[in-house]
């Protein structure tokens, strides 16, 4: 029976031209997608051949391990990360078929003081946030992008907005998993590796609400509202830093968002943007709103269905008092050696590895657990009425599943072979050879480090994968060159929060939550400047604290 072991200097004896060659297939997925103009799902495909034959050809993985790894990929693609994604577009079809998301929207109104604006960035940044604290995944994108497009925001705009706004809270998403996931393989603190990027994602987070008024209204937008756009970022990169350095960087997301979004709201009482009418007009979506009849209990009512999802996932992932629900549900977890590959890759000390075993858990996904929540919501919107109003019926409840599988059958298909050319990527050493080879730069690393989390990001889609990946590496470099180790495991954390923007997963996601599944390539245009721009941030501050600013390190 063959066994095969990764190599990082496999093409060529040579870890520059193995780390060359690994690129192909990234570079094939973008050059498909941005010059031949090809639909996302075709990309992936293509690209995903293309990791085949450099693992076969290249890497010397025989080609039936190739082949079963990407089946392995392409499972975890469809379960939990397409569940996840229709969970949460069907939740938000609940709402809207309800009727009581146009009472949401008529409250977000009220505490944005009308102005669409600012509404976005509360749902995107405050709201979304909390969303990836609990669960992460791709549902706090999908929930907010159809959000901020039932404002009247246009779709493409939509898209990038939530895209954006989703990098400030990735580090620290669903309960730190990434944190939690590095300290686990490096052996170190994952406390002292949260406060340090407690150290660090603050600085991108604080300019994200500009960014996104810049991205709505342009530099107008900017001038009329920069000081709401100010508070909510300076308050939740403050309360980032607070919660990761002193409290719990494991919360540390919940109590950013909560306190933002507090903050938010107290400072909009005392201070109004200016030019909202103006910026509805320009939008095309006609003036604010004026609902004397949004009675408390409506208000209540349409923030129930979010209430309810953030109670069940504080269950699910916090609640250990009598009876520890977490490890109850992952008890339920199923775990299963993928066939053949299991036994047959090894690492270079003869020992599977233990990438091979994937999880099923049925239970205790984020995509069940908002399974559960809607179906309370549909129980609870089928019981309440309000004079024959607002009635959704568990019939047309239900049947929405299905219809929102239906309108993710593309970018499905997208996921499924983005995370199946993941996988063949890593388990036949080609994204290692590139780590290996940026690590074997010296010095400059610590400017470079935070790269190896972007790409990571960029190609898993998961900011906990990027770690699994390169979290070892970055902590072998660091040690090598001098460098404190925890200071470069969280660096490939900070850096993995600019790459999700750009991943083929969240393009995928973000297109079908605006309906513009097909153009993902247009998102992708949009939102790459962006990702570069505060990548490039994050490595100039991660080589000064290397340095000049090491006091910076806790």
């Amino acid at each position: 029976m063959n066994t095969f072991t990764a190599a990082t200097d496999a093409v060529g004896g040579s870890p520059g031209l193995s780390a060359l060659v690994a690129l192909i297939p990234l570079l094939t997925f973008f050059i498909m997608l941005l010059g031949v103009k090809a639909r996302a799902h075709t990309s992936a495909l293509t690209a995903l051949l293309a990791a085949l034959l450099v693992a076969w050809l290249g890497f010397g993985m025989p080609l039936d391990l190739a082949l079963i790894t990407a089946t392995q990929g392409g499972a975890f693609g469809a379960f939990p990360i397409v569940w996840i994604i229709v969970m949460a577009l069907w939740f938000y079809e609940l709402t809207v078929k309800s009727g009581r998301f146009e009472d949401l929207r008529l409250t977000f109104d009220r505490i944005g003081g009308g102005d669409l604006r600012i509404q976005a960035i509360l749902i995107a940044f405050c709201f979304g946030g909390l969303l990836e604290a609990l669960a992460g995944f791709g549902a706090p994108v999908a929930i907010t992008a159809t959000m901020i497009m039932a404002l009247g925001v246009k779709p493409l705009k939509a898209a990038v907005v939530v895209l954006l706004a989703n990098t400030a809270p990735v580090a620290f998403g669903a309960l730190a998993i990434p944190i939690t996931t590095a300290g686990t393989l490096t052996n170190e603190d994952p406390a002292v590796i949260g406060a340090i990027v407690g150290h660090q994602a603050p600085f991108v987070a604080f300019f994200v609400p500009l960014i996104l008024l810049l991205l709505l209204d342009g530099f107008k937008g900017v001038k009329d509202g920069w000081p709401a756009a100010v508070v909510i970022g300076l308050s939740f990169s403050v309360a980032q830093w607070w919660s990761a350095t002193h409290f719990s960087y494991e919360l540390t997301d919940i109590v950013a968002c909560l306190v933002s979004l507090g903050v938010a709201v107290l400072f909009l009482k005392i201070w109004k943007p200016r030019g909202a009418e103006a910026f509805r007009e320009r939008l095309g979506v006609g003036p604010a709103a004026q609902d004397t009849t949004l009675r408390p209990v409506r208000v209540w009512m349409a923030l129930l269905p979010y209430l309810l999802v953030v109670v069940v996932f504080a269950i699910g992932k916090m609640w250990k008092l009598g009876v520890d629900v977490p490890a109850a549900l992952t008890a339920t977890d199923l775990k299963i050696h993928w066939p053949v590959i299991h036994e047959r890759i090894l690492t270079s000390a003869g020992e599977p590895i233990s990438g091979t075993t994937y999880t099923f858990s049925w239970l205790s996904s984020p995509g069940t657990m908002l399974l559960i929540s809607g179906i309370l919501v549909a129980i609870i919107y089928t019981i309440w009425t309000e004079n024959g109003r607002y009635r959704l019926g568990m019939g047309p409840a239900l049947a929405q599943i299905g219809v929102c599988f239906h309108r993710m059958r593309w970018s499905a298909l997208t996921i499924i072979a983005v995370l199946a050319l993941a996988y063949v990527m890593n388990f036949s050493g080609q994204t290692v050879s590139v780590g290996v080879y940026l690590a074997s730069l010296g010095g400059a690393f610590a400017f470079l480090s935070p790269i190896l989390g972007w790409l990571g990001t960029a190609v898993t889609g998961s900011d906990t994968s990027a770690n699994a990946l390169f979290a070892n590496l970055q902590h072998t470099a660091a040690t090598n060159a001098g460098i404190d180790p925890n200071l470069l495991v969280a660096a490939n954390t900070t850096g993995g929060v600019v790459g999700k923007m750009i991943s083929p997963q969240s393009l995928a996601i973000a297109a079908t939550s605006v309906k513009m599944e097909g153009k993902e390539s247009e998102i992708f245009k949009a939102v790459f400047p962006w990702s570069v721009g505060l990548l490039l941030i994050i490595c100039v501050l991660v080589f000064l604290q290397s340095h000049a600013l090491a006091w910076m390190i806790p």
